[in-house]
């Protein structure tokens, strides 16, 4: 397991049962859903990061065009 999630390949799904395989599959969707769940929570903050990014990016984009041409 990489963090936190079940890597299986395709010889490791042939060679498991069905139920093996729906515990697989429902162990991946509750690890996601635990991930997903922890990233609602943050909020305002990764918002606040996110729209810095784009602003900066953005200038970034707009020097970089007055540069190159």
């Amino acid at each position: 397991m990489a963090n936190g999630f079940l890597v299986l390949n395709e010889k490791d799904w042939a060679n498991m049962t069905p139920e093996q395989r729906e515990w697989a599959i429902f162990n991946t969707l509750q690890s996601m859903h635990n991930r997903l769940s922890s990233l609602e929570k943050k909020g305002w903050m990764n918002k606040a990061y996110a729209t810095m990014g784009g602003i900066v990016g953005g200038i970034a984009a707009v020097v970089g065009f007055k540069i190159a041409g």
